[in-house]
């Protein structure tokens, strides 16, 4: 006879939580976050003209577009309290409550009542849901970028970090479809009265998807079998200082771009005379770009050198911006507007393929999130927020209409500084 075994049973073990559901859950807001932040910029034109009424049409124009920089400057408090709650908390509960905050400001602004009907309180409205928005953004970037990596595997990390800079990508293209296939089917006066509005309620059915997502699935094992920091705000401003500067310098070339690529629509419309439609055609071709090229060059990080692939792309973006303005200002088409665009994003997307893996890298778990965000949101404020009101203000202050490109080579020049202070300080690769 055999004898029972006195050996206690084995639990079972855990069942690991398949890789797509915490990337799904952090791309799905990450993409909603650029989808919103994409028609806005692409809208300005017609949000402008019916939240910012004036007798001259460049003044409601940048009006519209201080909105949205001035939003931006709400983004550090949210990557601050968002970020520090997420080293503190759980990824999980900060990625929900953002989602959640950048809803409620999207419903704002797609119900919100034109100038016309409301008088002022149409655009301070506008602005409380776009600072509504910033605050929810803040927290964004650092915790679903950590989220996503601190899930995956070592080897696959920098191909999953990519994902989050191609959901971007994702959100730009969506915005740009809209854009595209509502400036090219309806008149101005639709346009005025509803048109706008059609995105941001497509936002409105997108987000509830995302934020269930994100409720349901598991914490980062990483922050699981961490110690959390109880202070991790104040450890990244006293003792973490130059990993601050160091993650905000890589990211400005890509923030300015970024933005500078939303100006566009705006840019070929105002300054080229070129059809608003076909601005929104080079930024949906610049979003597939991105989406696209973006993984593949991530991919090819876990190979290669993150900084010398970023290096590379910084010193092509120098050489190579002036001479394309030059050339679409002295040709302006829809087809030199369409290849300079595409020029942008190819080069963006192989400077910001390794950037999120490198960003994380610089600061330790404790502080991840809390660092993450604020270099990043202080960096977009900063350099990304403001990129279309500096290139308006550009133009106007030197009479130049090349004067966008002077900025992007000024802040390629900064991201570059920042790589060689990671690769030699940090001994980043």
């Amino acid at each position: 006879m055999t004898a029972l075994s006195s050996t206690p049973a084995t639990p079972a073990i855990e069942q690991a939580q398949p890789l797509w559901k915490p990337v799904g859950a952090a791309l799905i807001g990450n993409t909603l976050e650029w989808f919103d932040l994409s028609v806005y910029a692409y809208f300005a034109l017609t949000i402008s003209k019916v939240f910012f009424p004036a007798t001259d049409p460049a003044v409601s124009l940048f009006l519209a577009f201080a909105t949205f920089g001035i939003s931006f400057l709400i983004r550090p408090l949210g990557a601050a309290v968002l970020g520090s709650y997420a080293d503190r908390q759980g990824r999980k509960k900060a990625l929900s409550l953002s989602i959640l905050l950048m809803l409620i400001g999207t419903a704002m602004i797609a119900v919100m009542p034109s100038y016309a009907a409301i008088g002022v309180i149409a655009p301070l409205g506008i602005l409380f849901a776009r600072l509504l928005q910033g605050f929810s953004a803040g927290g964004e970037f650092g915790s679903s970028t950590a989220f996503m990596m601190e899930h995956a595997p070592q080897k696959t990390r920098n191909f999953v970090a990519s994902l989050q800079f191609a959901s971007q990508g994702f959100g730009v293209v969506i915005a740009s479809l809209f854009g595209y296939f509502l400036t090219t089917n309806l008149d101005d006066h639709q346009m005025l009265e509803w048109g706008w509005r059609v995105p941001f309620f497509f936002g409105l059915i997108l987000g509830p998807v995302g934020l269930y997502i994100r409720r349901t699935v598991d914490e980062s094992p990483d922050f699981k079998e961490s110690e959390p920091g109880s202070q991790p705000l104040r450890e990244v401003f006293v003792s973490q200082k130059t990993l601050l500067l160091v993650a905000m310098g890589v990211l400005i070339v890509s923030t300015a771009s970024n933005f500078m690529m939303k100006y566009m629509p705006s840019y070929a419309s105002t300054t080229l005379n070129i059809p608003q439609s076909s601005g929104f055609l080079a930024t949906l071709t610049g979003g597939l770009i991105l989406t696209l090229v973006t993984p593949v060059v991530g991919f090819i990080a876990g190979f290669v050198s993150r900084i010398k692939i970023m290096l590379w792309a910084s010193i092509i973006y120098i050489l190579s911006i002036f001479p394309a303005f030059v050339w679409l200002n002295k040709v302006p088409s829809a087809t030199s507007l369409l290849l300079v665009v595409s020029m942008m994003a190819l080069i963006k997307a192989v400077y910001f393929a390794p950037l999120a893996s490198l960003m994380a890298d610089v600061f330790p778990i404790r502080t991840r999130v809390t660092g993450m965000s604020l270099s990043y949101n202080l960096s977009v404020t900063i350099f990304g927020g403001f990129a279309p009101v500096i290139a308006t203000g550009l133009i106007a202050l030197t009479g130049s209409q090349l004067a966008p490109s002077f900025y992007l080579i000024l802040a390629a020049a900064l991201s570059i500084s920042a790589l060689l202070v990671a690769k030699r300080k940090l001994k980043l690769s």
